[in-house]
């Protein structure tokens, strides 16, 4: 007996076991159906469940179908949100109340390139600002936050934006409320504004030299001019002068850049030999004292031909880079112009063999009143203003500008101009 009650004991155990295993079965396959949001099959699971399984199945499959609805819901008036806001120029974004990037449109990615495929990621991922992580957070408190200027990091570059943002209600018929910001991209209003402050600044630094020289020598001349020496009231007269001549300059300068900057710079352009044009600019600077000592010289491609360009601009162009080698390289130097036909451009260069320019000073020449030696320049009569002009000129005949130069093996001016033919 003792024996045939061992088997049954065995045989109950055994399909205990069985039934056991196939419920686990069932449910991981009704864990797997709930995940992926798809029907259970009441003939995946074991039969001999019962209809406590029916139910729980039924169950299942209404919550997932109920899942799925919600979901195509969400997705469909995300879709509609993103083809409302897709053609704005104003970043706009929806997150959800993790920071979970919900929407984000077309000029999200014009503002920001590397916010692409974001949707489900972190903002704090994608927008570099703790200054904007806060604003969210200031945004969720529900009370009104003003518009407001926010700088994002962009690589090595930054991005201004004036945010502004509120909260929505979500989609999905949840209870968390989503926050909505729209981003209006102002980096290069701020560049702007800073390149103005920057030039004001420059100006003004630049015409308090002057005036306050020719004051101060102007009130000496007047306190003391009966009892002046005539050699010392000469000297007066002359710095005075001088420094005239200086201010006179810089306004002519800042006047020329004003027009090359406007909406209608005036191109007067005519079909223009360039051999003949610089051949007739090299002549008229060696009849002038100020190059008596230096040697000018031309290498000028025959083939170069007719340009259509603004005859009186280029030869400022040509003038203000003359006149740089004139005053910065010693007697007894070598300027040579040359052009040369390239492929699809006139190719025109100014090169001295002077003191040059160091490596560092090179990316920077073309800037507004940049300069290499600043106490040298200024005693040279220089405004600062002079290779902006170039790079404006060059710029509005539709070339390029740029100087290539080694310390104390002189330098070179180059610039390109549209071809003719």
């Amino acid at each position: 007996m003792g024996w045939l009650l061992s088997l049954l004991l065995a045989i109950g155990l055994g399909v205990a076991l069985v039934k056991l295993r196939q419920h686990r079965q069932g449910l991981r396959a009704l864990e797997n159906a709930l995940r992926q949001r798809q029907r259970f099959l009441h003939e995946e699971g074991p039969a001999q469940f019962g209809p406590d399984w029916d139910r729980l199945c039924e169950a299942i499959n209404a919550s997932s179908e109920e899942l799925n609805r919600l979901q195509q819901y969400r997705t469909s008036q995300l879709a509609q949100l993103e083809a409302t806001l897709g053609s704005l120029q104003e970043a706009v974004l929806i997150v959800d109340d993790r920071n979970h990037i919900l929407l984000a449109n077309h000029a999200m990615q014009a503002i920001f390139p590397d916010a692409k495929n974001i949707l489900g990621t972190r903002l704090e991922l994608v927008l570099h600002s703790r200054e904007f992580l806060d604003y969210v957070d200031a945004v969720r408190t529900g009370k009104p936050v003003p518009l407001k200027p926010i700088e994002f990091a962009r690589g090595n570059d930054s991005v201004w934006a004036e945010v502004t943002g509120t909260l929505v209600p979500p989609l999905d018929q949840q209870k968390d409320k989503w926050a909505l910001f729209v981003l209006h991209d102002i980096t290069r209003q701020r560049k702007l504004e800073a390149l103005r402050k920057e030039f004001v600044a420059n100006v003004s630094h630049e015409l308090r030299t002057p005036l306050s020289v020719i004051k101060g020598y102007i009130e000496t001349l007047v306190d003391g001019h009966r009892e002046m020496p005539i050699g010392d009231r000469d000297k007066f007269l002359h710095t005075i002068q001088r420094h005239t001549e200086r201010l006179n300059s810089l306004l002519e300068d800042l006047l020329t850049l004003s027009r090359l900057e406007s909406i209608n710079p005036g191109l007067a352009r005519e079909s223009i030999t360039l051999t003949t044009l610089i051949d007739g600019i090299l002549d008229d600077y060696r009849g002038r004292p100020a190059s008596a000592q230096h040697h000018l010289d031309s290498s000028l491609d025959p083939a170069v031909g007719a340009a259509l360009i603004d005859p009186l601009k280029i030869t400022q162009v040509f003038e203000n880079l003359i006149d740089n080698a004139l005053k910065y390289t010693p007697p007894g130097s070598h300027i040579d112009l040359s052009a040369r036909l390239e492929e699809k451009e006139i190719e025109l260069c100014v090169r001295d063999n002077g003191p040059g320019i160091p490596a560092e000073d090179l990316p920077h020449i073309f800037e507004r009143f940049y300069r290499v030696d600043k106490g040298r320049s200024r005693e040279k009569g220089g405004t600062g203003l002079g290779l902006s002009i170039v790079k404006h000129i060059v710029q509005l005949h539709g070339g390029r500008v740029w100087a290539e130069s080694q310390p104390g093996q002189g330098s070179a001016f180059f610039f390109t101009l549209p071809r003719g033919d």
